[in-house]
């Protein structure tokens, strides 16, 4: 329980930050160099890398080597997992919706 609330820590502390969120959005499109995702970005090369081994530690992304390039692509499961763990309070949240639409509908209109 305990390592499974540290990986949900590093998964959304990851995606606090918007650039990093965005390389996500990029990345999730197609694979992409390391050089090709620091591109549009108005930030040095070490500080994209930096963002990058904050997404890594969280297990959000992988990256594998293609003769001089390594090349960053999106590590699905963990991804699952967060949407897994939100959606225990989507149900919760529905739960609660629906009582009080019920309690709601007991008044005359």
């Amino acid at each position: 329980m305990v390592e499974q609330s540290l990986r949900l820590d590093f998964i959304f502390g990851s995606l606090a930050d918007p650039t990093r969120r965005d390389i996500l959005r990029r990345i999730a499109k197609e694979e992409m160099s390391i050089t090709e995702i620091a591109k549009p970005y108005k930030m040095t090369f070490a500080a994209i890398s930096k963002h990058l081994k904050i997404l890594e530690k969280a297990k959000l992304i992988a990256k594998k080597r293609q003769g001089k390039q390594q090349v960053v692509h999106l590590t699905p499961a963990t991804i699952n997992d967060a949407a897994e763990y939100l959606k225990e309070y989507e149900k919760i949240w529905n739960q609660r919706l629906d009582l009080l639409e019920k309690y709601l509908s007991t008044f005359p209109t």
